[in-house]
């Protein structure tokens, strides 16, 4: 794209970085369909483009978080330069995708180093790509040239020779990429055989374009798309990288998070290597994203279970395209008329849901999932018509956007804006699998839009809130999601909450205990309701790890 004219220096700020994340989704999601179709390397199930906008979907919402918080002023460059990378590195899917999470960890190793600036010039954004590449290369257990790897340094060479603003660099980039992309089946045979680019490389240059744009506005011309179908790009024979002599790919595809220190990853490194290939290990600072291809699913998690704690825990039968747990493909089986999806908080209450018939999307604080998981989950409901629980306020648009997906699959999906798990409880109980579709969705909407909710958490700074200023360790009792009571106790800020609560009438008290909070909390509640509310009845249930610390509903 031919910038002309005399321009502003364009420099990379927070504000770029949120405007080039918007700009990258937009590209992949226009891009994902081109980008699985010619998905063959290292393994051809077609899902690379899809994997790439999840990811990059993931890093936006993270860098939307930073400009929405209770400070009113902007995130800076590090601070948004670290957003994007945590959020694609809590999202990443698939081997592109932890791929991309990594060379953005990297950028951002280079925008955060100088906390005292708002924003970086040409020089830095290149030294930024020229880290992104490295961290890459060294995240791979075995590099293949010829795949994003390749793309990647092409990218950082150009943008290394480039004198200029960070639109010049970008540019530059952007331009090494794609002569690179086009080089990309001559340097690995099987791109070759199947007449195809790489389709990692492919996404790289769609989020390198956007970086263009949101640095110097304007288009770019459109890169012609492989002739390759996403029919044919199936039926390709693939040999992965270190693949077993009898040239048997492996079976499974294992991703998980990990909490765990450095040296236990080093070994971590080690013990997956030698179970399988394609071992893409990324992040640091105690939190990693692990991707392997292997045979032994169990194993794979297993031996992340001895180097820390894994979660969000993805295993996938490439013979089958699903995610699942069990070790063969599952034949084909016939839809049910009705499923509950359902996002939940907390061991307990995925069993809670699950055990109500519900397919569970766990969350865990900080992380919300993407719109992708959504779908997923609604996939593997395997409905015709499928009942949506967001269960948070923040997710009504990230829900809705999943739900409008699953339609264009043919299914039916009713959105109950849920905007905490007891109402999502409530919206269960009354549900009823042989009733009309519309009539069970109105009664499950009424019982939700009839239970107040509230939530006692612990605050971890100082804060201005509805109720006053508290200090780090104050109990706080919310309502409705705004911040009602100020306490130093937690029995004593859960009664007063009840108390407010059921001062406006109610039958029921839901009450969803945390793993940092005993049994006998729940016990002093269910008395107190008993003595000081007559006729109002009491359940109680255990949220697991990952819940809020209590839970409470009205009905």
């Amino acid at each position: 794209m031919p910038l002309g004219g005399e321009q502003v220096p364009q420099n990379l700020d927070a504000v770029a970085v949120r405007a080039w994340c918007g700009l990258a989704l937009d590209a992949l999601g226009r891009a994902r369909e081109e980008i699985d179709a010619i998905n063959v390397y290292p393994v051809a199930d077609g899902d690379t483009g899809t994997n790439l906008y999840l990811t990059v979907e993931s890093a936006s919402q993270a860098v939307d978080a930073a400009f929405t918080g209770l400070d009113p002023t902007h995130p800076t460059l590090a601070e948004a330069a670290r957003a994007m990378a945590h959020g694609a590195l809590i999202g990443a899917r698939g081997n592109s995708g932890t791929i991309l999470s990594q060379l953005l960890r990297g950028m951002a190793q280079v925008l955060g180093a100088d906390r005292d600036t708002d924003h970086a010039d040409g020089r830095a954004l290149a030294l930024a790509l020229r880290r992104a590449a490295e961290s890459a290369y060294q995240a791979v257990a075995h590099p293949v040239e010829g795949t994003v790897l390749t793309v990647a340094a092409a990218a950082a060479d150009a943008a290394s020779g480039a004198d200029g603003d960070c639109g010049t660099v970008a540019r530059a980039a952007y331009d090494g990429a794609c002569r690179a992309l086009d080089a990309t089946p001559e340097q690995l045979a099987v791109l070759g055989r199947a007449g195809v680019v790489d389709a990692g490389g492919r996404g790289l240059v769609a989020v390198l374009g956007a970086l263009v744009r949101a640095l110097s506005g304007g288009t770019l011309p459109p890169r012609a798309a492989s002739p390759r179908t996403a029919e044919s790009a199936g039926s390709a024979a693939v040999e992965c990288q270190d693949a077993p002599a009898d040239g048997a790919a492996p079976a499974f595809e294992v991703i998980y998070l990990l909490e765990a220190d450095d040296t236990a990853v080093d070994r971590l490194r080690t013990r997956l290597d030698g179970l399988g290939d394609s071992l893409v290990v990324v992040g640091g600072d105690g939190l990693w994203n692990v991707h392997v291809h292997v045979d032994d699913a169990g194993a794979a998690v297993e031996a992340g279970v001895e180097a820390g704690r894994p979660h969000r825990i993805r295993i996938t039968h490439f013979g089958v395209g699903d995610a699942h747990t069990a070790g063969a493909a599952q034949p084909p089986r016939e839809r049910v008329q009705r499923g509950i999806v359902a996002v939940v908080p907390g061991e307990g209450l995925a069993g809670l849901y699950a055990d109500a018939g519900a397919t569970t999307v766990p969350t865990r604080p900080g992380e919300p999932p993407a719109s992708g998981e959504l779908v997923e989950a609604i996939r593997r409901a395997h409905a015709r018509e499928v009942v949506l629980l967001p269960n948070d306020a923040e997710l009504r648009h990230t829900a809705a956007a999943a739900a409008e997906q699953a339609r264009t699959e043919g299914v039916r999906v009713a959105l109950i804006p849920t905007r905490s798990a007891v109402q999502g409880i409530a919206a269960l109980a009354v549900h009823e699998p042989d009733r009309r579709f519309d009539e069970d969705v109105v009664a499950m909407t009424s019982a939700a839009g009839a239970t107040r909710y509230a939530e006692l958490a612990v605050a971890e700074r100082q804060s201005w809130t509805m109720a006053g200023i508290c200090q780090a360790g104050d109990v706080l009792g919310l309502i409705d999601g705004d911040v009602a009571l100020i306490g130093d106790d937690t029995t004593r800020t859960a009664r007063s909450v009840l108390d407010r609560m059921l001062a406006a009438g109610g039958e029921m008290v839901t009450l969803v205990l945390g793993d940092d909070v005993p049994d006998s909390l729940g016990d002093d509640l269910e008395k107190h309701v008993r003595e000081v509310h007559l006729a109002v009845d009491t359940v109680v249930y255990r949220g697991g790890r990952q819940s809020a610390l209590l839970l409470i509903g009205v009905e």
